[in-house]
């Protein structure tokens, strides 16, 4: 316990120094900050960005970008793939992170999207009932899971309605044979 509170010490001292603090890193999660998706869409997003890291790097750069479009049927020119990463890449680090692969499907859904490609790789995940084709579609797809939310409410009420009756039921049937029981005595 003591070299933990020497080591905290010391980053302290650091810090206070002026030395620069070791940047804290984020976890990212897409559930959280892209609520617009459902989870399945997540994972399906989350697979492909997988698929097409291939070092496991945890970005897609421009060579895996370059495959991941011929994979998809839309070969893309050296100018465009950089074209596409600049357009979508924040930490300008020239890379596509898990972060920024989803920023793509949130700007195709609101038609934000300049490069080609990148509405290429929006449309590539057939998402279902939840599209993110276009804005319409997005909000159609709200108004659906809410619709979805609540349904299943809507039968989590019944069931705990039909819990209460029987648990009535059972009660008025206890007094009775209580009352029975009791006429008889």
């Amino acid at each position: 316990m003591a070299d933990e509170l020497a080591q905290k010490l010391a980053r302290r001292n650091m810090l206070n120094d002026g030395a620069e603090a070791p940047k804290m890193s984020q976890r990212f999660n897409p559930a959280t900050e892209f609520p617009e998706f459902s989870f399945k869409e997540i994972r399906e997003k989350e697979k492909m960005f997988r698929k097409f890291d291939a070092d496991k790097s945890g970005a897609i750069d421009l060579m895996e970008l370059k495959l991941m479009m011929e994979a998809l049927g839309a070969p893309q020119t050296h100018v465009s793939l950089k074209n596409m990463i600049s357009e979508i890449d924040e930490d300008n680090d020239g890379e596509i992170s898990l972060r920024e692969f989803f920023l793509i499907f949130r700007k195709a859904a609101a038609g934000e999207l300049q490069a080609e490609g990148l509405t290429a790789i929006a449309d590539s995940i057939d998402v279902g009932e939840a599209g993110v084709g276009g804005a319409k579609a997005f909000f159609e797809a709200h108004a659906q899971r809410s619709a979805n939310a609540n349904k299943f409410e809507d039968e989590i009420k019944a069931e705990q309605e039909q819990r209460r009756q029987e648990a009535e039921e059972a009660r008025k049937r206890k007094e009775a044979f209580k009352a029975k029981m009791a006429h008889l005595s």
